[in-house]
């Protein structure tokens, strides 16, 4: 399975590091996180990548050659224009993903020992539409599943703002772990253009589409503050 890996935001809580640097390029343990990912998802048999790069884009490109690209088969997707957030990077990645029946979408600056060969197998044995890796941990916003865990909504905590499917019949709240599972059929469903978040499109696809959670209890950290990086360096070696 080809993987895309999200590496274009400019990860403003971790200035000053990125005022001159990639998010993707942050260290834990003396390790850039776009490295300990390829590296993770290689382990689980993915040698076959598209990294998408905008701020300081040069610098992953020049890493990713300097270090042979780590033996994998890597394609770059240049958002040089604007940023185009996850739905419009997805988009924009079209041409090096259409062919593949399904892919997986990782974010650089997530963390994780999660079972990947267990996820991805989920999705190809379940024949989702979409397969989002979720747990239950602390965030602000939050996805809602019912009890086959298929999406059907999405809460803000702090404000308590809805979007649902349906009546909320006690779904249950969890966090979406930035790693998914995704049919191409997808870019010809996706009715969004230019610069706008993905879980847009899954909360209006949920409608429609099997749109399922796979629940998990894995170490993960969202790597997007100076704290989560020393709170990375304790799990991950």
């Amino acid at each position: 399975m080809k993987a895309l890996i999200f590496a274009a935001g400019k990860g403003t809580r971790l200035k000053p590091f990125t005022d001159s640097h990639p998010k993707a390029l942050v260290e834990v343990n003396g390790v850039p996180l776009l490295e300990r990912n390829i590296k993770y998802l290689k382990s689980f048999g993915i040698n076959d990548f598209v990294i998408n790069v905008h701020h300081f884009g040069n610098q992953i490109v020049d890493f990713l050659k300097i270090n042979d690209n780590f033996g994998a088969n890597i394609s770059i997707s240049e958002e040089k224009e604007e940023l185009l957030e996850t739905g419009g990077g997805l988009l924009f990645a079209q041409k090096y993903l259409e062919n593949e029946e399904n892919f997986l979408i990782m974010n650089a600056d997530i963390l994780t020992d999660l079972a990947l060969d267990e996820f991805i197998s989920d999705h190809l044995n379940n024949k989702n539409f979409v397969t989002l890796a979720v747990s239950d941990r602390k965030s602000s916003r939050k996805l809602l599943f019912n009890e086959a865990q298929i999406l059907r909504g999405w809460l803000n905590v702090d404000s308590g703002e809805q979007k649902l499917a349906e009546f909320n019949k006690a779904f249950k709240p969890m966090a979406f772990s930035g790693i998914h599972c995704v049919n191409s059929s997808i870019f010809n469903k996706i009715k969004r253009r230019g610069k706008f978040s993905i879980m847009e499109e899954y909360l209006d696809l949920m409608k429609t589409e099997i749109i399922k959670g796979l629940f998990h209890q894995a170490n993960l950290i969202d790597v997007g503050k100076p704290e989560s990086v020393k709170q990375a360096e304790k799990l991950f070696i």
